[in-house]
């Protein structure tokens, strides 16, 4: 009846991490947002705001909410708990992460899912580096993960040996340089999944084999105009099939994904999201799904 391995089924259970909980204070904020690449320093109230909005958004899709607590040896990018961890049917992969500044998250989230006494089925070891984000099923034997700098070959190795004894392939995706080793550029910021035959996409910066492969597989592509880009209209979070969370200042994107029969709901995330470049996705580590 659920599935871990899904990126667009109805939400059964997830796990999210608030703005107050991960960034703390604005002092916190100030001393810490220039050395994790954030284009600029969040609002600590305004930032609080917002996530107080998106918390009631995603708790509209009726999913168990379960919530990853203040921890002080992880920072303020714990907000996007999606990278620290993977859902299998099998149990939890714990990440490596490739930005140093996120190297407690794994642990910390362990220790949440060990509170809720959810099965752990191994996790990346050191040299190998894997991020959430670069993470994407396409169905429930397919998983794709991009070669990134969050990501590396030993990672992606350390990976398919987990998950290959319980039949599910892994398929690699080498992504570009594109702004370098200091940027947050995972699989998921060119490829969001939101049904089992619609994926939004940002085409330009996807290898022709992978957008091929989709296409292959019966998928039907969203394409992102390039000007919406950077404003993540290429993160959208399924909250169920077809039904879309996206950044808002995607208008475009927005009525691509209604003319291909989906219902969106924009939120507010400037300081939450644009600021860190984490989008709803990001944001979110779902567990469950209803298949």
């Amino acid at each position: 009846m659920y599935t871990s391995h899904s990126e667009f089924g109805k939400l059964k259970s997830v796990f999210i991490k608030g703005a107050r909980e991960a960034f703390v204070s604005d002092q916190h904020l100030e001393k810490n947002w220039n050395g994790l690449n954030y284009l600029a320093k969040p609002d600590f109230a305004k930032a609080t705001e917002e996530y107080q909005k998106f918390e009631a958004l995603l708790a509209q899709s009726g999913a168990d909410m379960h919530y990853l607590p203040q921890d002080d040896k992880v920072n303020m990018d714990s907000i996007y708990c999606r990278d620290a961890s993977i859902a299998t049917n099998h149990g939890i992969i714990l990440c490596n992460m490739g930005k140093q500044g996120r190297a407690h998250e794994p642990r910390a989230e362990k220790e949440a899912y060990e509170m809720y006494q959810m099965k752990i089925l191994g996790g990346i070891k050191p040299p190998g580096t894997l991020e959430g984000g670069d993470v994407a099923w396409l169905d429930e034997h397919t998983l794709a993960v991009g070669l990134t700098y969050r990501t590396n070959e030993e990672g992606i190795n350390q990976l398919k040996n987990l998950l290959l004894p319980h039949g599910i392939t892994v398929m690699v995706v080498p992504l570009p340089h594109y702004k370098g080793p200091s940027d947050v550029f995972h699989l998921m910021s060119i490829l969001s999944p939101v049904n089992h035959d619609l994926a939004v996409v940002y085409s330009p910066l996807m290898p022709i084999a992978f957008r091929n492969e989709l296409l292959h597989r019966g998928f039907r592509l969203v394409e992102v105009p390039e000007e919406e880009f950077e404003t993540m209209g290429c993160n959208v979070l399924a909250t169920a099939p077809g039904k879309c969370l996206i950044v808002k200042g995607n208008p475009k994107t927005e009525a691509l994904l209604k003319q291909a029969g989906c219902e969106v709901i924009a939120y507010e995330g400037s300081e939450i999201s644009v600021k860190g470049g984490g989008g709803p996705t990001c944001l979110t580590r779902p567990i469950l799904r209803y298949r």
